[in-house]
């Protein structure tokens, strides 16, 4: 059977210490001012970087619809096709390129590489938002095949879907390509995207590239 705990009881006040002590609790008290880094509320918690494989319209739900609208700073596009596609905006449907234009508007940063000159319809759309002309820089590179996304150096997306209606735009399930991705906030993965994409707009591979006859945008 274990000990009795041992509490030392306190001893009384002696006559003396009990006035000091009456007096000491009538007496005014000064103002106790908060410490500044006290007043401050709670930060929430950062999530913790991550890495998700996704399918199908869970890329154009992920990625076009929520990560895409909240760039603040730098949006790199890569894609190889690239073809008119549309995103909800209350009862009806814009063009992507209206998300663009107001992400341009904002004073985000866009780029976009792409391998062949888009179709018609993206072209009319297009020249709809004038700001894209001024501020969207564009780069063609016959030889990209690879398809991401990169927002604030901070989420990544790469996968095989292109800029398109049926690869990470809106199509039904019975008509979008099958397509498959990861995303990811890792700040290592993020990174390794983000160096291929410049690789490619730097120009770094353009000195020994095999089809400069079909670049009209290469770096000499």
């Amino acid at each position: 059977m274990p000990p009795a705990r041992r509490v030392s009881l306190p001893l009384a006040p002696s006559a003396k210490a009990a006035k000091a002590a009456k007096a000491a609790k009538s007496a005014p008290t000064a103002k106790r001012e908060l410490h500044p880094s006290s007043a401050q509320p709670a930060q929430p918690a950062q999530p913790a970087p991550h890495t998700e494989y996704l399918v199908d319209a869970e890329i154009y739900r992920r990625v076009i619809l929520e990560e895409i609208p909240k760039a603040r700073r730098l949006l790199w596009i890569g894609t190889s096709d690239l073809k008119d596609l549309y995103v909800p905006r209350g009862r009806t449907a814009v063009p992507f390129l209206a998300v663009l234009s107001e992400l341009l508007d904002r004073g985000v940063s866009i780029r976009l590489i792409h391998a062949k000159e888009p179709g018609p319809n993206f072209r009319r759309d297009f020249d709809r938002y004038a700001n894209l002309a001024r501020g969207l820089e564009r780069m063609l590179c016959p030889r990209v095949h690879f398809k991401l996304v990169v927002v604030d150096e901070r989420f990544a997306y790469s996968g095989s879907a292109n800029l398109t209606g049926a690869g990470l735009g809106a199509k039904s399930d019975g008509r979008r390509n099958f397509e498959s991705g990861l995303v990811s906030t890792e700040p290592s993965l993020v990174r390794r995207i983000m160096r291929q994409f410049d690789e490619v707009w730097m120009g770094k591979h353009c000195r020994a590239c095999g089809r400069t006859e079909y670049c009209t945008d290469r770096v000499e």
